[in-house]
């Protein structure tokens, strides 16, 4: 090397940031964001990661959950994209954050602003009435939706999210229609199911367990590849008759865009000893999650086939897409 580049070299080294120097350390509370209200499904999802991770000690700091609610996750989407370069900033992302920019023409921001870091899970889901609804199942919940058009109600999340699509595909299948009614937050979804105020909801096992294991709710089908081993015989909507496409769910960790890979992979370090703690393995079960981790290259890659799969699913369900 001539004696100039070798000044150079050692200039650029002498003002290279610590984190490129040093690789990174978190040194202050991490914002740990989700797009859904206290009770929802991204919520509890950030507070059990919060609760896990700090029981198994793995974090030098605290992390606090931010609730940016809105837009079906285009609030929280954008507010992490306006982070840039933020490096104690993260964010649970779920389907919706690949399904509403395909959706809606003015989603600013898409999956691929944000930085991918860690796939953690994938999710099954349930269809669930009251423990006292006249339904015993998903035909005759639709028997009921066909004689009266229009008139029976879903207790659900924001357009585009599953529980929207799978609504979608099941009227397309049947011919039939029901109401959706939106709420904000998972714990008014469940009350207004609870109350006698609509008649079903599709919801993620972790939101519903207590009160399946109370006796309030009854799974009438569940949205998987297979019957959940803790419902045995409880049938997938396909055993069940309906000829759809199972609608994937997804739940992992994404970062603010541009910054450095070695945050990145402090990250994605972090989450593969979190993994394989007991305290997680424990969480799994509770909520029958699948294990679903990857890393940030190959989550990346999900994300482009994600958005195809979820871009025909949308289609099938007569959905108009916007990108």
């Amino acid at each position: 090397m001539k004696t100039g580049s070798l000044v150079v070299a050692i200039a650029l080294a002498a003002i290279a940031s610590p984190i490129a120097a040093q690789g990174f350390k978190p040194t202050k509370p991490i914002e740990f964001v989700t797009h859904t209200g206290p009770g929802g499904g991204g919520d509890v999802f950030a507070r059990g990661i919060a609760a896990a991770m700090e029981k198994e000690g793995l974090m030098p700091v605290r992390m606090q959950v931010v609730n940016k609610t809105g837009g079906g996750g285009l609030t929280a989407m954008a507010y992490l994209a306006e982070k840039r370069g933020e490096t104690h900033t993260i964010a649970v992302f779920t389907g919706i954050w690949f399904t509403n920019p395909i959706m809606r023409k003015e989603a600013t921001f898409t999956m691929k602003d944000l930085t991918p870091v860690v796939r953690l899970v994938l999710e099954p889901a349930m269809i669930a009435v009251k423990n006292d609804a006249p339904y015993k199942s998903l035909n005759e919940f639709i028997d009921a939706a066909r004689q009266s058009p229009g008139q029976l109600k879903q207790s659900a999340g924001s357009l585009g999210s599953r529980d929207w699509v799978v609504r979608q595909l099941l009227m397309s299948n049947t011919g039939t229609s029901w109401a959706y009614i939106s709420f904000p937050g998972g714990g008014e979804r469940i009350a207004a199911l609870l109350g006698g105020h609509v008649n079903m909801m599709v919801i993620e096992p972790q939101e519903a367990g207590e009160h399946i294991r109370a006796g309030n709710m009854r799974v009438i089908a569940t949205v998987a590849e297979k019957r959940l081993p803790a419902f045995p015989d409880v049938p997938t909507i396909q055993e069940a008759g309906f000829n759809i496409p199972n609608v994937p769910q997804v739940r992992g960790i994404v970062a603010p865009p541009g910054i450095p890979p070695e945050v990145v992979a402090y990250w994605e370090d972090l989450f593969a000893r979190f993994i394989k703690t007991a305290s997680w393995q424990k969480y799994l079960a509770d909520n029958m999650f699948q294990d679903g981790y990857m890393r940030s290259a190959e989550l990346n890659k999900f994300g482009d086939q994600f958005s195809e799969t979820t871009r025909d699913i949308l289609k099938a369900g007569g959905v108009k897409v916007a990108r």
